[in-house]
């Protein structure tokens, strides 16, 4: 039997074993069934609290999650605002470079195009100026003959020249130009222009030869009618250069067009208008100038290689007579030499000579030594005597 006590009266019961296992049975069932509910309760209290922690911490994580996103993707924004700020700074900067460089080649293609114009208009009212001078100077020149003889045409296109070389005589302060009035060989020139340096050196000179024509006149000449003649001039006169100063052929453009060489016809000849008169002395006198100095200095080369040529021509004239007189003095020497060989082999000889004698002396003296009157008399009875007597 076992027995059970009420907790709340204290009453004790007995009961039987089986009674007592059923109770302890439901009892243990009741309270397991209590603690599984307890437990249970707790645990869903666990759980709720854990996840509602979790939620929170996921909602935590997620908000988290969420804002550096947020952050990631407001960067990405702000960096792309960015670079399509700077695309489009440099698009907007492009496009004014762009309009720059058009409006800076516009700028300039109407500046090329002002100045082009400008060029052209300059060009055309240096033309016409030209050609307006032309004109005037042709009309001045027809004028001109028409009111003189074809002999005062000449005498004053040489009165002109002659005055515009006296307008800047100072700047030929050396320099000779008169009237070529030599005749002797039949023939001269105009003028004969010399201009030389302050050591008196001629730097240059020229045979001018002044021709014009009246319009009137019947036989109009040609510049070249004259070339042969004055390059003869210019060859008597010993000038270098020679310059025509025409007014011929008034028409002609290419005689109109400047200074003309026709050194292909005659060596260093030209044909002038009157207005290059004072140009070609210049010219002609600058060249000449550089020419100078170049013949100066080509001079001073040719004198060092004459100081030199003699130098070396006396060098040569020393060397040929010292190696003469050291041939002659060389065979004098030898000579001598062999005299003195000679004499050296005469006193040789003469030395053996009389070591010779002196050894045949000593020979004789020895031998004269050992001679006596018995070996005089030795087999000699005719001396054996006369000793005999003798010494009796």
């Amino acid at each position: 039997m076992n027995e059970i006590k009420c907790p709340k009266c204290h009453t004790i019961f007995q009961i039987s074993e089986s009674d007592y296992e059923s109770i302890v049975k439901q009892v243990k069932d009741s309270e397991f069934h209590k603690e599984i509910s307890l437990r249970e309760e707790q645990f869903q209290k666990e759980k709720a609290t854990a996840l509602e922690l979790m939620k929170v911490s996921t909602e935590k994580d997620l908000q988290e999650t969420i804002k550096e996103k947020d952050l990631a993707i407001n960067e990405l924004k702000n960096k792309l605002a960015m670079q399509e700020s700077k695309q489009e700074l440099a698009i907007q900067t492009a496009i004014m470079e762009k309009d720059k460089m058009i409006t800076n080649l516009n700028n300039e293609l109407k500046l090329n195009q002002s100045d082009f114009l400008l060029k052209e208009k300059n060009l055309k009212d240096n033309y016409e100026e030209k050609l307006k001078n032309k004109d005037e100077q042709i009309a001045y020149y027809k004028d001109f003959k028409a009111k003189q003889s074809t002999k005062m045409i000449g005498e004053s296109l040489e009165q002109h020249c002659h005055n515009e070389f006296n307008k800047l005589r100072p700047l030929f302060k050396n320099a000779y130009f008169e009237k070529d009035n030599d005749i002797k060989s039949g023939s001269k020139g105009d003028f004969i222009f010399r201009d030389y340096d302050d050591e008196g050196t001629e730097i240059v000179s020229i045979m001018f030869e002044m021709k014009n024509e009246a319009d009137e006149t019947a036989t109009k000449h040609k510049n070249e009618d004259f070339f042969k003649e004055l390059d003869k001039d210019r060859n008597e006169k010993k000038c270098e250069y020679a310059v025509l100063v025409s007014l011929l052929e008034i028409d002609n453009e290419y005689y109109n067009s400047g200074i003309i060489d026709v050194s292909y016809k005659y060596p260093k000849m030209y044909v002038i208008r009157p207005q290059f008169f004072i140009p070609l002395i210049t010219l002609i006198r600058g060249m000449a100038l550089n020419n100078l100095n170049f013949k100066k200095e080509l001079q001073i080369i040719r004198n060092q290689n004459i100081d030199i040529a003699n130098f070396e021509e006396k060098m040569n004239s020393f060397k040929d007579g010292f190696s003469k007189n050291y041939h002659l003095a060389s065979e004098k020497f030898q000579k001598a030499i062999e005299e003195i060989d000679k004499t050296i082999s005469h006193l040789q000889k003469t030395k053996e000579d009389l070591l010779s004698s002196e050894n045949n002396l000593r020979l004789a003296n020895n031998k004269a030594e050992e001679l006596t009157i018995k070996k005089l008399t030795h087999n000699n009875e005719t001396m054996t005597k006369l000793f005999a007597e003798i010494k009796k």
